[in-house]
């Protein structure tokens, strides 16, 4: 290892923080990591590293348990002998949506940071730094009332969705923020300033309340994409109806970075102190795991990444806004003029799994069985859309949603439906279930349907080369299909995503291990 400059970067998840630190050219020097269930989940009742009120739908993490892993993960990387001192700059990638809420006290604590022992750690001197314990989740789904204002606000949720490039989300900040200031007024009075999770933890760095990045903002309903600045109708809204409470909110939610690369300050001298960091560290903007997603990862314009992990999402950078109801658009975090158009599914890995489940259980029931055995004998063995005779057989496409659906805002269930094979006509629910083995490859083409069916605005047809000048023209489909997560390592998932999302230039499976975001 060289004696050059080393940096590092941060990953809050909801289950853990992970941290990486490189060299210039991106090999790692250390890693460490901090589970939540595992190391918290007694103290403050977690369950993947979240708690839940199922009466109201909502799901957030106590924040003084990040406080306590950022000490905790930093005490890992030093007790592993990571020269902290040779870190030179500092970034993190933070789970989407979720908000903190500062009391008025916030500024003058994090100020007054200080590393001597009897001051205790992070945990412990910003005691009074939070007017709310808890940060709402993306799991979070008790804003319907919210969305269909926030939808109603300038119209139509399509307005809504060319104003901020999403329609209203049940996790989005905005929402979440007007039901607070409804449900907790006093609470809410009390906030002197409200962070998303990746501008908290950048807080924590430099010791003062650090603004929204200009990617991490686009994930709340709030911020107008097209004109760079906060929507004052929708200030209006979250904040009650007064001109007077938008002028509030905005100052609570701060001024938003448009630049996302440079430095926001020196370290903060509680961790100079504490753990041998440089005085001379800097700290770049902090951004939403998607977004740092897509940094991490060689993507030019029209590449898509699909991630095949516990949720689906399907990534794309993009110089063209089109945004639309049903997707997402953001800023580009890094480079102005480029979009991150993002498809994000709830029912994703976990959704394949009650399927595998359903299947009888591979012969071999030993601990080095693939569980998937089974799963990818009859996927690979029944044909696209379970048709072997155009003529006869129906097409068959499925909706597999165990849990309420982003896209489509939907609530939970199964929907199996068949069609015209020749053209897609006569679309009807199916009388009956059919096999469950059939289900194995139906609920990883729909599911890649859906990704092609929506992106499909944003792509263009490949051009004609004098070889395929002959051939019927190949559909509309991005350049390149990267797929990471660990659904990409299964071959019959991987292949059949592949087949359905084609690809101009190729499908590839990339290999970016679990710091994907941090190194981003």
């Amino acid at each position: 290892m060289s004696e050059g400059p080393l940096y590092l970067g941060f990953d809050l998840s909801t289950q853990q923080l992970k941290a990486i630190v490189i060299q210039s050219d991106l090999s790692v020097v250390s890693s460490a990591k901090v589970d939540f269930d595992g190391d918290f989940g007694a103290k403050y009742g977690i369950k993947k590293g979240v708690q839940v009120k199922e009466a109201e739908g909502e799901v957030f993490a106590p924040v003084a348990m990040w406080l306590e892993a950022l000490d905790l993960v930093l005490q890992r990387l030093q007790e592993a002998n990571t020269p902290l001192n040779r870190i030179r700059g500092i970034s993190g990638s933070c789970q989407q949506h979720g908000s903190v809420y500062w009391s008025r006290e916030a500024e003058k604590l994090l100020a007054e940071l200080q590393a001597h022992e009897q001051r205790g750690k992070l945990v412990d001197q910003l005691k009074g730094a939070f007017s709310h314990p808890y940060a709402p989740n993306w799991q979070d789904h008790s804003t319907q009332a919210e969305c269909d204002k926030f939808d109603e606000a300038l119209g139509t949720a399509e307005r809504l969705a060319q104003a901020t490039g999403s329609s209203a989300h049940h996790r989005f900040t905005g929402p979440q923020i007007m039901r607070l200031r409804r449900k907790l007024p006093n609470m809410y009075a009390s906030t002197s300033r409200i962070s998303l999770v990746s501008s908290f933890l950048a807080s924590l760095f430099i010791g003062c309340v650090a603004p929204m990045d200009i990617s991490d903002v686009c994930g709340m309903n709030l911020w107008d994409i097209p004109s760079n600045t906060w929507s004052e109708t929708l200030l209006t809204l979250a904040a009650g109806g007064s001109v007077e409470g938008a002028a509030e909110l905005k100052s609570k939610l701060g001024e938003v970075r448009l630049d996302g690369g440079g430095s926001m300050g020196k370290i903060s001298s509680y961790f100079v102190g504490k753990y041998g960091f440089s005085p001379d560290c800097e700290i770049a903007p902090f951004t939403g795991d998607n977004p740092a997603t897509i940094l991490a990862l060689p993507l030019r314009p029209l590449d898509a990444i699909v991630s095949l992990g516990t949720s689906t999402t399907f990534l794309m950078i993009t110089p063209v806004y089109k945004p639309d109801p049903s997707y997402h658009f953001f800023n580009h975090p890094t480079t102005p003029g480029q979009y991150m158009f993002m498809l994000c599914y709830k029912n994703g890995g976990l959704a394949r799994e009650k399927v595998r489940d359903s299947l009888p259980a591979p012969k071999d029931n030993s601990s080095a069985a693939d569980p998937w055995e089974t799963f990818n004998q009859h996927a690979l063995s029944t044909p696209p859309l379970d048709v072997s005779s155009p003529e006869t057989d129906k097409a068959k496409l499925g909706l597999y949603f165990y849990l309420p659906e982003i896209v489509p805002n939907i609530s939970a269930g199964t929907w199996r439906y068949e069609c015209s094979a020749a053209d897609g006509s006569d679309l009807q629910q199916a009388n009956q279930p059919w096999p469950v083995a059939k289900d194995a490859r139906i609920i990883v083409e729909s599911q890649a349907l859906s990704m092609r069916l929506r992106s499909q605005n944003l792509i263009s047809t490949p051009p004609s080369t004098p070889s395929s000048s002959s051939s019927p023209q190949l559909p509309a489909q991005p350049r390149r299909i990267y797929l990471v997560g660990g659904g990409s390592l299964n071959p019959a998932i991987a292949r059949i995503m592949g087949d359905v999302l084609g690809g101009v230039d190729g499908v590839y499976k990339l290999d970016v291990g679990g710091n994907a975001c941090a190194l981003g």
